[in-house]
């Protein structure tokens, strides 16, 4: 299934997509007596599994009978997870840290007096390289849950910033809770997946970053954290790691990819993230920007004004537009 959020009749419910996206079964439209666990799409991923199995069948059953089908154009799509528990941005893409770093590097070197001279000597210190400790573990920081839109959300464009980029990623949900979860078991504790879009303040980002902290403004802004359209269901992404991805600007393709360039997958992240923690049901695990997925690594940012794609195969397109306030 492809699970979304959606409010209809000042309302928010869930349901699943259904007639090539023509339509949503809405669950408890469906089945009046569906219970609490239809209540939000977080309550429907902590209700476990045997409360998916009867989301599945409540939604064969309206396909059949047409009852609690609803026009998918009639209502508004939210994130699937309005307010995740958790965020966790993970750079599993090798890739896009190399080229990026590549475009920095390139970028700090136009600025001196002989760049060419310049850019040879970031070269010889190996700036072009991810660090060592990249490849030792799996690295990540928190986004701001608060910061979460869904498809075909407004963004507003920050005052503070002249510069914002996308970023094409994908994500795991966690379904069941754990800790200290080993690398071979992880894949049992992913809900399902769908899709990031890392917005950022590329020139708050860049002046932040000197503090050897972390990404602060540079990426927390309201809707930075645009996630959807759906949820689709493990069961219906046997491997994860086989996805085309694909990032358009006003139509225009902007960068391709694909999940099996993935350094660091997502049993990796689980394992390292659940050493003496507990993992719980609505985290999202993100997988990082997808090599060829920014503009950073191309220099073609956004514009006010421009609607920012992204694609993940087997999920689906989010949809954005950015604008000034």
């Amino acid at each position: 299934m492809r699970l979304v959020t959606f409010v209809a009749s000042g309302k928010e419910r869930v349901g699943a997509l259904a007639d090539g996206d023509r339509r949503i079964v809405d669950f408890l439209a469906a089945r009046a007596d569906a219970g609490p666990a239809f209540a939000s799409m977080q309550a429907l991923i902590e209700a476990g599994p045997a409360t998916l199995d009867r989301a599945s069948e409540i939604a064969a059953d309206a396909q059949r009978g047409s009852r609690g089908m609803i026009d998918t154009r009639s209502v508004k799509l939210l994130s699937p997870l309005p307010a995740p528990p958790q965020l966790r941005d993970f750079l599993c893409f090798e890739k896009h840290l190399i080229q990026a770093f590549t475009q920095i590097q390139r970028m700090r070197a136009a600025s001196a007096p002989d760049p060419e001279n310049a850019l040879r000597e970031v070269e010889k210190q190996g700036a072009f390289k991810p660090p060592k400790i990249w490849y030792e573990r799996p690295s990540f920081y928190k986004p701001s849950r608060f910061a979460v839109c869904g498809t075909d959300q407004d963004v507003a464009w920050p005052a503070y910033s002249k510069t914002i980029d996308y970023e094409l990623e994908f994500a795991c949900v966690i379904g069941t809770p754990g800790r200290d979860i080993p690398k071979e078991k992880a894949r049992a504790h992913i809900f399902g997946y769908t899709i990031f879009n890392d917005l950022s303040a590329r020139d708050e980002q860049s002046l932040e970053m000197l503090s050897s902290l972390g990404p602060g403004k540079g990426k927390d802004f309201d809707n930075s954290n645009p996630v959807g359209p759906c949820i689709t269901t493990a069961d219906e992404i046997p491997d994860p790691y086989a996805l085309e991805m694909a990032v358009r600007v006003n139509g225009e393709e902007r960068g391709r990819g694909s999940s099996r360039e993935m350094h660091w997958k997502y049993e990796d992240c689980i394992a390292f993230v659940s050493r003496d923690e507990t993992i719980h049901p609505g985290e999202l695990f993100c997988s990082g920007t997808v090599g060829n997925g920014s503009g950073l690594e191309t220099g073609r940012y956004v514009e006010p004004g421009e609607v920012v794609e992204l694609e993940v195969e087997k999920i689906g397109v989010l949809r954005n537009r950015i604008v000034r306030r």
